[in-house]
């Protein structure tokens, strides 16, 4: 795939998402005519795109949805919600024709078929045949004929070519009635300046017949590549030209008398005319006066409508705007900079060589030269992966749709509130968090939120909300799935999980840690199965691929009050802070945002409980674990090492790591372990120090689980 086809890919991916937004938000605010314009924009490009490219069904699919929109934009067509409904049926239509005409293997007939089928639901015509353009709905007149508009303008090379373009007027009156016919003389030079076999014919022509706009075409067929024509509908030509606007490239150093100009609203002879009365009243005696722009000469002389003008002058700020925001912008390929934030790490692993070679060779003169350098490399590290955050808003935003089909679907009402949506992240990891936000989010609107008759019986609006929710938290990203529901029943979490011999009947659990049961494989308390949920597949995935991505997830609900589904993810997979300890001689990398805090082994601020296993610091109880005993390090015979406590805390959950050493921080560059490692318990990771060791991360939401399912055995 080339790297235009790919452009088009990107461009069409945006410009859909942009569409679906714009439906959405008209949903909740009807009438809002800057999305209205959004809407018909995001169709057009793509059609233009998809023309210039030659991808036919695209164009012929995009195209009467286009004409629609614009029968909404001038006010034709009231957007009302099964309108609405249709336009999101067209916006994923578009992307599944995108991805087949850019695949290489041709558009499934099948898949044809269904959009002439949907055009139909849309348009209330037949669309069994291809067709490269609609007709147009001309106004009739009382006679029953209808006036077209035909505006011609022969190329300077037609008469070369052999044209003869009083053929193609005579050939027209074979289907119609030419009822006036007007020249343009815009284009005649002066007589010296005269070429007798060079062409500057132009034509207005006002033509009465039945034939439709594409039999009006063909007529001008072996003309089309030296010829300029608009077929115009008398009683749509200002909203054709308004249309034709808007399809004009935005160029925001285009004048609006050439905007005007382009698209054949007014001639050269009035824009020439109304420049040089400007000039004119620039040289005037009285210079102080105020020069008409252009536009309000044109209204003045009734060259043009005022609407068209207003129209003119918004698609030029609009392009200003544009202009500038893209100055600002470069796209840049993921790849490089996943690239680029490789060649990051091995810098920070160079770095770390080069000081520890400083410290062993005792060369103090250098300490300061290497502080500047490991200085430097930490802000190419910060911006380099700032360069990959991307704020977690868009994610947000997709599910807009997924609350709307649902609850339409389940027959609910249910608003969508996104707050955080600004806050970032690395855009990797958004990617993997979208399946299992979406598990979620299902999850709430199908077990969660009830019908509405139960609501108001429950005392509850009618209408239930969920809301999405982003923050930063000590070094990671903070994600809360929350909805005002019927909550969560324990009590039927945990009979399920009996009958299934996921627990013991006399086991002890407190209400948290049942509420984790609905994590588990095959595990669902609904009686039955729907198409968003109740098979017990979906939750384990979500806690599989949060854990993946070295997060927690966690549950909090009240009984008919809601349900809060709060995860903790790093802000980064790439390249962390960490903090490096001992045990029995190996290193281990605790991620920094993780630590709270360090405690000697002589302190009186803690007590260790060996037999119940936990810890009690300053009065707050908490398990532990012995690194080296945990991970089954064999001893080094190192018995006189001091021992510490170091206290971790992801989320609500803390947990005391006893340990033999304490190195203190540094950059760590995560480096993912190979399929042999990957299960092994309490690691999830590894990184590559100065020395050219290879020291482990521990997975510290792994382990504390452990601490914590260890003190309970106990």
């Amino acid at each position: 795939m080339d790297d235009m086809t790919q452009t088009f890919i990107q461009e069409s991916e945006e410009l859909l998402t942009q569409m679906e937004d714009a439906l959405l938000a008209l949903e909740a605010e009807p009438g809002d005519s800057e999305q209205i314009n959004s809407l018909f924009r995001a169709m057009h490009t793509i059609k233009g795109a998809a023309g210039i490219f030659g991808f036919d069904p695209v164009v012929e699919f995009t195209h009467p949805v286009e004409t629609v929109l614009d029968q909404v934009r001038s006010g034709g067509r009231e957007l009302d919600e099964a309108l609405a409904g249709l336009l999101l049926e067209c916006k994923d239509h578009t992307a599944r024709l995108v991805e087949q005409v850019t695949g290489g293997d041709g558009v499934d007939p099948e898949l044809v078929s269904a959009g002439q089928q949907l055009l139909e639901r849309m348009t209330g015509r037949s669309f069994a045949r291809e067709t490269t353009e609609p007709e147009a709905e001309p106004v009739t007149e009382a006679s029953g004929s209808p006036f077209w508009l035909i505006t011609l303008q022969f190329g300077s090379d037609a008469l070369r070519n052999g044209i003869d373009p009083a053929s193609f007027i005579r050939y027209l009156g074979n289907i119609g009635e030419i009822v006036d016919l007007m020249t343009h003389h815009d284009h005649l030079p002066k007589a010296d300046g005269f070429d007798p076999e060079t062409c500057y014919l132009g034509f207005d022509i006002l033509f009465r017949s039945d034939a439709s706009k594409q039999e009006i075409q063909a007529v001008f067929e072996f003309a089309e590549d030296d010829c300029d024509i608009r077929i115009l509908p008398p009683a749509e030509i200002e909203s054709t030209f308004e249309a034709m606007m808007e399809e004009l490239p935005e160029d925001h150093t285009q004048r609006l008398g050439e905007m005007l100009l382009a698209v054949g609203a007014i001639t050269e002879h009035e824009l020439s005319t109304s420049l040089q009365r400007q000039v004119e009243q620039a040289a005037s005696p009285e210079g102080d006066a105020v020069v008409p722009p252009v536009g309000e000469i044109l209204v003045e002389q009734k060259a043009v409508s005022r609407g068209l003008v207003d129209k003119a002058l918004d698609k030029q700020q609009r392009a200003k705007q544009k202009a500038s925001q893209e100055a600002s912008l470069i796209r840049v390929d993921s790849a490089k900079l996943g690239r680029l934030i490789n060649l990051v790490g091995e810098l920070v692993i160079s770095n770390a060589a080069v000081k520890l070679r400083v410290e062993q060779q005792g060369l103090g003169e250098l300490s300061e030269l290497v502080a500047a350098s490991e200085h430097l490399v930490e802000e190419i590290r910060d911006n380099a992966l700032q360069l990959r955050m991307v704020q977690i808003g868009d994610t947000f935003s997709r599910f807009r749709r997924v609350v709307r089909d649902v609850s339409r679907e389940l027959e609910k009402e249910i608003d969508l509130v996104i707050t955080g949506g600004e806050t970032e992240l690395d855009k990797t990891v958004v990617e993997k968090m979208t399946d299992p936000l979406t598990h979620l989010v299902r999850n709430s609107l199908d077990h969660g939120i009830e019908l509405p008759q139960q609501r108001l019986r429950a005392g509850k609006p009618a209408k239930g909300t969920l809301s999405l929710n982003a923050f930063h938290d000590s070094g990671h990203i903070v994600i809360q799935i929350r909805d005002d529901g019927a909550g969560l029943d324990a009590d039927k979490i945990r009979a399920k999980a009996e009958a299934i011999g996921l627990v013991r009947p006399d086991q002890v659990m407190t209400e948290k840690e049942i509420y984790q049961l609905i994590f588990a494989p095959g595990l669902s308390t609904k009686e039955k199965a729907s198409n968003l949920s109740g098979r017990g597949v979906g939750m384990d995935v979500v806690r599989r691929n949060i854990d993946a991505l070295r997060g927690i997830i966690d549950i909090d609900s009240e009984s008919g009050v809601g349900t809060t589904v709060t995860i903790h993810l790093p802000l980064t997979l790439a390249i962390i802070d960490g903090f490096m300890v001992g045990a029995s001689g190996e290193r281990y990398v605790i991620p920094l945002s993780m630590v709270e805090e360090c405690v000697e082994m002589d302190s009186s601020d803690w007590e260790l409980d060996e037999e119940r296993r936990y810890v009690n610091l300053r009065g707050e109880v908490m398990p532990y674990l012995r690194l080296s005993e945990f991970l089954q390090i064999p001893d080094d015979g190192g018995h006189n090492r001091r021992e510490s406590l170091v206290i971790v805390r992801i989320g609500q959950h803390k947990a005391g790591f006893v340990v033999d050493t304490l190195y203190g921080e540094l950059q760590t560059v995560i480096k993912p372990l190979g399929r042999i490692f990957s299960g092994f318990r309490g690691i999830s990771g590894s990184t590559v120090l100065g020395s050219g060791e290879v020291a482990l991360i521990l997975d510290v939401q792994g382990l504390i689980n452990a601490a914590t399912v260890q003190m309970q055995l106990h």
